[in-house]
């Protein structure tokens, strides 16, 4: 693990993939290689990287703009990894991991590394491995993009995750109505209007927006900045770029951890079992400092369950 763990941090982009293949592996056994990989990431780098959430509507131009922010963070002497979270058939179970096509970046380049995953059904924005890779991507790049699948007004898992939430929109993508609904409007840090370069379309919805956001943050100091944009041309790239180097502050795991292990109780145990981590077994973040950290955490919560359930069975007399 220690070779493994070297050659990741030194950007090699096979030995990252395979770190990461660790990460998403959903088998009990795989937890005990992920807490060697991460005591072995806190032994060799001090690095912490910010978590960027970037989510919208489908068609708004996420990926396109990703390429572009990626390029320009890069040329600022940063690296950065993004995880891109594509939407899975209901189907067949398949998913066309078709945003690497549009974020466009140099093949030589080890800095930026880009990586795919299926969002496997799951609500929310993002993939039910998303949070475990980003625990190892924060550890080994400056950056951390996440892309959520197109999501529409209520999936907000992606607000628990990140540092700094970009939510990008397209011209003409609804009247002001739509923009007071309760929700994704309600959780950004900045929105990006993309696709600027349709000039009249963008200044109407600038226009929308100006006059709606002040109604949809009541209790905020004031609403999210709103930013012009053209993955196209290039426009308004580097004011993206400036905010998330100014306001993007790594915020730590901790917080992060209790929201992803309660959510996994919920898909691995069901309603009983978050019920038990609330109601018994002091909650998430409680649960999780005990066991130290989220892996120990899903190790003792199964043993703990069949516990509860078994001392809640009638009993044989």
């Amino acid at each position: 693990m220690r070779a493994l763990v070297e050659r990741a941090l030194a950007f090699h982009t096979l030995s990252v993939a395979d770190l990461v293949a660790i990460f998403e592996d959903a088998r009990p056994t795989a937890v005990a290689r992920r807490g060697e990989a991460l005591a072995e990431l806190d032994r060799q780098s001090s690095t912490r990287g910010r978590i960027v959430g970037i989510t919208g509507t489908p068609g708004s131009g996420k990926s396109t703009l990703i390429g572009r922010v990626g390029v320009a963070l890069h040329g600022r002497g940063l690296s950065v990894a993004v995880l891109a979270v594509d939407p899975s058939s209901l189907v067949s179970g398949g998913s066309l991991l078709g945003d690497r096509v549009r974020a466009r970046f140099p093949s030589d380049e080890p800095r930026l590394y880009f990586r795919s995953q299926a969002s496997d059904a799951e609500l929310g924005g993002l993939g039910p491995d998303t949070f475990q890779v980003c625990r190892l991507l924060h550890h080994v790049f400056d950056v951390v993009i996440v892309e959520t699948v197109g999501i529409g007004q209520s999936e907000v898992d992606v607000r628990w995750l990140c540092d700094r939430m970009v939510l990008v929109l397209q011209p003409l993508g609804g009247d002001e109505v739509q923009l007071l609904k309760a929700g994704i409007m309600e959780v950004p840090d900045v929105i990006v209007v993309n696709k600027c370069d349709e000039r009249a379309a963008a200044r109407r919805t600038l226009a929308g927006l100006s006059s709606s956001l002040p109604l949809s943050h009541p209790f905020d100091a004031g609403p999210p900045p709103v930013l012009l944009a053209s993955a196209l041309s290039g426009e308004g790239i580097e004011a993206i770029v400036d905010d998330l180097v100014v306001h993007a502050r790594a915020s730590g795991m901790a917080d992060k951890e209790a929201h992803f292990f309660r959510r996994w109780v919920r898909t691995e145990w069901g309603r009983v079992g978050e019920r038990l981590l609330v109601d018994e077994l002091g909650g998430a973040a409680a649960f999780v400092r005990a066991y130290a950290g989220f892996d120990g955490a899903q190790l003792a919560f199964g043993p703990a369950m069949r516990t509860a359930l078994a001392g809640a069975a009638p009993s044989d007399a």
